[in-house]
């Protein structure tokens, strides 16, 4: 079936997709975005990430282009027209058109707003699952508000690409004082040796994941304790198991940091049984 995106109030072939060549998101990454899960058919988070969304927006003083109900139901639409069984859906807002300066415009402009959705067979993350994934470290080059979800990803992009290069599946970057900040596209756990989750604080150096927001709560449900504070990259490749979290994947496992395996190099017990709660919950919420 033909993908439909949105942009700026209409529905459109994918391929006819088009934003104007002064968006400030296309010459400054002025903009915000979110991307919804999808599994059967159902925005995964569904509020949670509505209200990072409206936290980053603020943070970057940009209007809301309508009312929250208004755009919950824009991405219900999205995932009804592209049939969308399992996959995501990518939200991204501007600040609009308007001539290039860096300042804010001065004339009143319309916020931008585009959608787009894709298909992702559940087989692909459970592949990932099965085997883990290879990760190497980076130096963490980004700026330093990346607590809020922007189109500034220029980091992320240079990170993901290294990783590629390396034969790796992703990279986990790493701040001046050799503590590992976050994945390209993830957040970073590690199990230390008593069984604890341990994950970065969430503050400016990291985003907050809503996928790591929820199996906080879910593994604190379950009797695990949760411990955030900073590790370095030997603790990561020490550790009983590591692993990393996001929105359109779930919970993967790390096998190998660095060419290292992390223990026996496969997934284990602990972020197996994370995985399970996060899919139930995901399923059943």
């Amino acid at each position: 079936m033909p993908r439909v995106s949105y942009v700026n109030g209409r529905f459109v072939p994918h391929g006819d997709a088009l934003v104007h060549v002064e968006d400030r998101a296309y010459q400054f990454s002025d903009s915000v975005y979110e991307l919804w899960g999808v599994m059967n058919g159902k925005l995964i988070d569904h509020e949670l990430h509505l209200d990072r969304l409206e936290r980053s927006l603020g943070e970057l003083r940009i209007e809301a282009p309508m009312s929250r109900a208004a755009l919950a139901l824009l991405l219900k639409e999205m995932v009804r027209r592209n049939r969308i069984k399992n996959g995501a859906v990518y939200l991204q807002i501007s600040r609009g058109v308007a001539p290039r300066d860096h300042a804010f415009p001065t004339e009143l402009v319309a916020p931008a707003i585009v959608m787009t959705a894709k298909p992702i067979a559940p087989a692909y993350y459970a592949g990932k699952f099965k085997d883990g994934i290879k990760i190497i470290t980076v130096p963490d080059i980004r700026w330093a508000r990346r607590d809020i979800k922007s189109t500034s990803l220029l980091g992320n992009v240079l990170a993901i690409q290294a990783a590629r290069d390396a034969g790796a599946d992703d990279a986990w970057q790493v701040d001046g004082e050799g503590f590992i900040t976050e994945g390209s596209r993830s957040n970073a756990w590690i199990v230390d040796k008593d069984g604890n989750l341990v994950t970065r604080r969430a503050d400016n150096d990291i985003l907050n994941g809503i996928t790591r927001r929820v199996i906080i709560g879910l593994a604190e449900d379950e009797g695990r304790k949760i411990i955030e504070r900073a590790f370095t990259v030997d603790e990561a490749q020490g550790a009983r198991e590591a692993f990393q979290t996001s929105a359109s994947a779930g919970v993967i496992p790390v096998v190998e940091i660095d060419g290292r395996p992390v223990a026996n190099g496969s997934p284990g017990s602990v972020v197996t049984a994370v995985r399970e709660i996060y899919l139930k919950n995901a399923l059943t919420a």
